[in-house]
Formats: C-alpha cells, sequence, structure tokens
C-alpha cells in the first residue's frame, strides 16, 4: 500500500491512515494522500495494460491495503462512445459519453461505494449507512450485502420509486422521509454521533471519492494518456468531480501524463444550482438552495459539504458552472436516444444539455474533444409511454 496519511482539503491538517474517520476537525473532507515517488517507480503504461481491465488494476493509487480482498461486484472498466449524429447536428467534432450506467447497480456509485464498502471491512465496520436520492444507497446496499454488513439508507420522498425497491431488495433498512437529501443527511449524522453505524454519507469519508476517481485514470487510458478539452459532469455532491480533477493531478505526479488539464464543467439543474450560483458571484462556498425541484434527481442536492473542492477545480481548470432548464434534460435523454442509440439517465441529459449551451456561449470549441459523464442506466428512470396500440386480426403488417 503506498498511501502516507490523510489530510484535510481545506486546512491540511494530517490524520493517520491506520484508523477509520469521517471529517477533519474543521468539518472538511479528508483526502488520502500517496508517496507517489514510490508508485511512479512502480506504476508503468505497460503493468496497466498486462492487467485485467476494470477498477482494481489501479491499486497502487488506490487506499486498500496489500493483501486485502476488494469487496467487488465485478467494476468494469465504462466505455467511451462515441456521439456522431449529436454532433453533426450542432456542427461539431469529437463528442464522447463515458456510460457509467454499466457497473454494478447501473450507477457510477458502484465505484465509490466498492471502496467505501471495502475500507469499512477492513477498518471492521457492521453497519454503514447514508442518505441518497436513489443510486447511491442501491449501490450501498449491494456492497454491503456482498460483505455482510448491515445498511441504513434514507431517501426523499421524490426519490424514484425502483431506486427505493432495488435498494431494499438487497437487504438495507430504507426510510422514505420528507425533505431534502441534506436534511436526510441530519438523520444519519446523528444516528452515527449515537453509535448506530458509520456514516457513509458523499465525502464524509475519505474513501468514496478514492473510488470514484478511477474513472478520472481510466480516461486518461482510454485516450491514450491525453486528456480530453472539456469534461461535463452532473454536479450534486460533486464526489466524481473532485476525484477527477485529484486523478489528474496524481498521473502527472507519476508520470503518466503531462500538466495538460480538460476544463472542468459541473452541470447542475435550474431547479437546484448552489454551485452555479457561487461560481457566478465568486464565493469560495455555495450556499444553501432552497425548494430544489429538478426531475434529475442525482443533481438535486441543495447543499455540497465539498462545494469549495468543486468550484476550486472548475476555476483552476479554466471551466465554468452551468444551470440547465428542465425541458432541456428531457430533451437531451430524447436526442441521444433517438439519434445515437444511447440512453441516457436524466442527469446525462443534463450534461448533454450543458454542453449544448457551453457551444452557444463559445465556452468550448466545435473542434474540442468533449467527454460527457453518463452517471447511470436511462432505463433505471420513468420513459414516456409512446407505443401505439393495436389489435390482433383488426390490422395486417401492410397497414402498419
Amino acid at each position: 500500500m503506498f498511501v502516507n496519511h490523510l489530510e484535510c482539503s481545506l486546512t491540511g491538517e494530517y490524520y493517520p491512515s491506520g484508523q477509520i474517520h469521517n471529517l477533519s476537525r474543521a468539518g472538511k473532507p479528508l483526502l488520502v494522500r500517496y508517496d507517489l515517488q514510490a508508485v511512479r517507480e512502480r506504476l508503468t503504461k505497460q503493468l496497466l495494460q498486462e492487467r485485467a481491465p476494470g477498477m482494481w488494476k489501479w491499486r497502487e493509487l488506490l487506499p486498500l491495503p496489500d493483501g486485502a480482498e476488494p469487496v467487488s461486484l465485478g467494476e468494469v472498466e465504462t466505455p467511451l462512445l462515441p456521439l456522431p449524429r449529436l454532433a453533426a447536428e450542432a456542427e461539431a467534432g469529437n463528442l464522447l459519453v463515458k456510460d457509467e450506467g454499466r457497473l454494478p447497480t447501473g450507477s457510477f456509485k458502484a465505484r465509490g461505494l466498492a471502496m467505501a464498502i471495502s475500507m469499512a471491512r477492513q477498518f471492521g465496520t457492521s453497519h454503514v449507512a447514508l442518505p441518497t436520492n436513489g443510486n447511491a444507497g442501491a449501490a450501498l446496499a449491494a456492497y454491503a450485502a456482498a460483505a455482510g454488513i448491515g445498511a441504513t439508507v434514507i431517501c426523499p420522498a421524490e426519490t424514484p420509486a425502483i431506486n427505493v425497491t432495488e435498494t431494499a431488495a438487497y437487504g438495507a433498512e430504507v426510510y422514505v422521509a420528507d425533505g431534502q437529501i441534506d436534511e436526510c443527511g441530519r438523520l444519519i449524522g446523528e444516528g452515527a454521533a449515537a453509535g448506530r453505524w458509520f456514516d457513509c454519507s458523499t465525502l464524509k469519508e475519505p474513501y468514496r471519492i478514492e473510488g470514484k476517481k478511477v474513472m478520472g485514470l481510466e480516461l486518461a487510458e482510454q485516450l491514450g494518456w491525453r486528456l480530453p478539452d472539456a469534461i461535463f459532469y452532473p454536479t450534486g455532491g460533486g464526489t466524481g468531480l473532485i476525484g477527477m480533477w485529484k486523478a489528474f493531478a496524481e498521473l502527472e505526479a507519476v508520470g503518466l501524463i503531462g500538466p495538460e488539464r480538460p476544463r472542468m464543467f459541473a452541470v447542475q439543474a435550474e431547479g437546484c444550482a448552489p454551485i452555479v450560483r457561487a461560481w457566478k458571484n465568486g464565493d469560495e462556498f455555495a450556499e444553501r438552495w432552497e425548494g430544489a425541484a429538478t426531475v434529475a434527481t442525482g443533481i438535486r442536492v441543495p447543499k455540497a459539504v465539498g462545494d469549495f473542492l468543486i468550484l476550486r477545480a472548475v476555476r483552476e481548470s479554466g471551466g465554468a458552472a452551468i444551470a440547465v432548464p428542465e425541458e432541456a434534460i428531457a430533451r437531451g435523454v430524447e436526442d441521444a436516444a433517438r439519434l445515437d442509440g444511447v440512453l441516457l439517465c436524466p442527469e446525462g441529459g443534463a450534461v448533454l444539455a450543458g454542453w449544448r449551451m457551453a457551444l452557444e456561449r463559445g465556452l468550448v470549441g466545435r473542434d474540442e474533444q468533449i467527454v460527457l459523464f453518463n452517471c447511470a442506466a436511462g432505463n433505471k428512470y420513468p420513459l414516456p409511454d409512446r407505443a401505439k396500440r393495436i389489435r390482433l386480426g383488426e390490422v395486417n403488417g401492410a397497414e402498419l
């Protein structure tokens, strides 16, 4: 294992790596820091190429100790799919989507929870919990079941029914509550303080981000160790965006990529856009968004604990935070399926809409290489019923 220590993301205070942690004393996320020089001496492009694809090929840049078996449900390397007709419609060139819906439980939450539960088992944790708008709860429940660990999940009432029933199917104790995800998070925090469970909420433990950063590690290798010009990422808690920004720095430190970086675009819905508001105002932290509402439940996060880290990555990269309307989200889902055969989740529809807006505003060029992140399988969400009904025997094939 190449872990040196943990570090408060705000103050830089050091914490030992060999014990369980939630937030730092400053109430901010802890980040895992590695002996990157030692990793550089071991991890090569050739070695990575020889390994089986998937999340765990990156063990030198992950916190699980040597010899410890991960809790795995088969975390594949997700594909980069071209969207040629969508790009042509916008008179643009190289548009790609990284389809995270191919992962276990059908979403990118599997990456973070595979890592968090692997570490929780390593530390002897017997029960884990988190609040969720949907996919994180299912992933927590699935990996906890695989690890033989108890799980509790609290969902806002607007969580899609399929996510609630899926989470319960894995054996987790599931509660549906009035209010938003941050309010559900308060209940999880109170239960953790009372010793009922370990809090696995977004960025409130150090290891989900380490699993999510594998998206950035994979992306670099898939593109021949050159990063795209821009990345569009659906941003609620922002773990993946923060994780990828961390991954790129680590890849450069170990000699696998150069100093070039993509511009990072944090995409939110107009009905819940605290990061966009803070970015526009030049604020370091984002105020809570009141009355949050959007069909893209994964980005319906009124207050993110890692808000300053999201804003830092967006600004350092020269990117932007973009809020998209509901109708543009729905149109993005419909267009990607109809034109390129890729069924996006609503959050994926949001990033497609965000790219279109950025293109119109001149924030990205038509000849630039763009990667959109689709965070979950589109068929996990309600879709319009456009089927036509017929009665057999009353029509023939020539009449259809």
